[in-house]
């Protein structure tokens, strides 16, 4: 099996001085699999990665949780700069797989989390990064992946992986050029995360200091969330059924919690599509393009903007602009991104689910028209700037993974 995958992967027409070896032959690999649960208590300044926080290449930090113990005895699991982390979960692990960076540190390695650490002077750590970052590594897990209750790649499936040591004067120098995507990637990425803070500080500034329970402006209104736009929610077609799925570019776009989690203000790509059969077999109702979509089961709260005709799974809202009003995807976006969704009842003391009802029954306030004109007109540049922002990383992000297996194979060279 392991030579059919590595002939698979490996073109054994490489460049003189390249050599053929294994990701644990340059790498230690290792995990802390006793790792217990209830230690987390966001009351410590010691981070804890868990593999919800290991995104493609940078961490991820809006679900961190903290170690409230004693830090003796923990050796191996603090974490170190360079090092390789990677979600064992394999319907994740090909998005999730993070280097870490000086400014991350301290952090402590959790389970279902592997580290990858160098102990080869034959290679670069950003090179090996790069390595697994390959669409093969994808490939590879698919083949491979352990079918547990909770499908998982493990140590020795990660070490086992076949690749191609260029030698290493090549290796950083293609380590150097991909980076160069990645560090502008990152940048954009940043002054997005700027950009969308800015426009939540102007939204509240114009409209924090109101409340529902306030006497409002002359002009101004309370209205539900139902009542204000239309809103649609679906269901999946039946998963046992096979070919209403996609995984390549078929019929339209198809969003999941896990999409929207892996998103910013704008969603452009989804793991899945259902074909056009689907659509009409099941009376989909297709999301218009720029309309603010809301998640209310398992992640509660999630929000994000569509930038084409989309359609969703049964967890997500689509808050479709009524016509005739001057409500707009923006406004919404910045109004529901302040809101307390804890607040809205749940089955649980930590929200999971809030369901249809609740979400057409949420009471907004509804400026007059002459301020939503004034205050769309300010923040639309905003989220322009926004939008095309996430474009450049889309196109940076595509040129790179082009690049990337032609630049590992030395079908292009850097020397």
């Amino acid at each position: 099996m392991t030579q059919q995958i590595q002939s698979d992967i490996i073109n054994n027409q490489i460049p003189d001085g390249w050599v053929e070896t294994t990701l644990g032959e340059v790498v230690k690999i290792f995990t802390w699999e006793s790792f217990k649960w209830n230690l987390y208590e966001p009351s410590w300044s010691l981070r804890v990665i868990r593999w919800e926080n290991v995104s493609e290449w940078f961490l991820r930090w809006d679900t961190i949780k903290y170690w409230n113990h004693s830090t003796q005895n923990l050796g191996k699991y603090f974490l170190q700069e360079d090092d390789i982390v990677i979600g064992m979960d394999w319907s994740k692990v090909w998005k999730n797989r993070s280097m870490i960076r000086e400014k991350d540190l301290p952090l402590i390695l959790a389970q279902r989390v592997a580290c990858l650490r160098s102990i080869s002077t034959l290679s670069n750590q950003h090179y090996i990064a790069h390595l697994i970052l390959n669409k093969n590594f994808e490939q590879y897990v698919v083949k491979i992946h352990t079918w547990t209750s909770i499908p998982h790649i493990s140590q020795n499936q990660i070490a086992n992986y076949p690749i191609i040591l260029p030698p290493i004067l090549e290796q950083k120098n293609i380590a150097t050029l991909l980076s160069s995507f990645d560090n502008k990637i990152e940048l954009l990425r940043e002054e997005n995360k700027t950009l969308e803070q800015t426009a939540q500080t102007i939204f509240q500034e114009w409209f924090g200091k109101y409340d529902i329970e306030n006497e409002l402006p002359e002009g101004w209104r309370v209205g539900k969330l139902g009542e204000e736009f239309n809103i649609s929610i679906w269901r999946t077609p039946p998963r046992v059924e096979s070919q209403w799925f996609s995984n390549v570019p078929i019929g339209k776009k198809w969003i999941s919690i896990k999409d929207i989690g892996n998103c910013g203000v704008y969603i452009f790509d989804t793991s899945e599509y259902l074909t056009d059969e689907s659509i009409k077999k099941f009376n989909i109702p297709v999301i218009p393009e720029n309309t603010t979509i809301l998640s209310f089961k398992m992640t509660v709260g999630k929000l994000t903007i569509t930038t084409e005709e989309m359609l969703s799974n049964e967890a997500i809202a689509h808050l479709k602009i009524r016509d005739n009003s001057d409500l707009t995807s923006e406004f919404i976006y910045c109004y529901l991104q302040a809101l307390d969704f804890n607040s809205l009842g749940s089955t649980s003391s930590i929200v999971t689910a809030i369901n249809s009802t609740i979400i057409k029954a949420i009471e907004i306030i509804v400026p007059d028209e002459w301020t939503l004109w004034k205050f769309n007109s300010l923040i639309k540049p905003i989220f322009e700037k926004i939008k095309n922002n996430s474009k450049q990383i889309q196109s940076l992000s595509q040129t790179r993974d082009e690049l990337l297996p032609k630049l590992m194979k030395g079908e292009v060279r850097t020397i």
